[in-house]
């Protein structure tokens, strides 16, 4: 007597990468900033605090949406 063997291979599963936009916004943004300060380093110096202080709120502006 022969038994029938019959092997079910599961069928491969697809992965999901679905990443939010800021996992590719927030380093580009980075890489930009950087690459802007080694472009011209000269005006780094020229940043003050009122110009840090108004980007931060304009950030702030912009992803207190997300955040909260």
């Amino acid at each position: 007597m022969s038994a029938d063997t019959h092997l079910q291979v599961p069928a491969p599963r697809t992965a999901q990468t679905r990443l939010p936009w800021w996992a590719l916004a927030l380093p580009a943004v980075a890489f930009l900033a950087l690459f802007a300060l080694m472009v011209s380093p000269a005006a780094a110096d020229s940043v003050n605090a009122d110009a840090a202080a108004h980007a931060l709120e304009w950030l702030r502006h912009i992803f207190g949406g997300v955040l909260s």
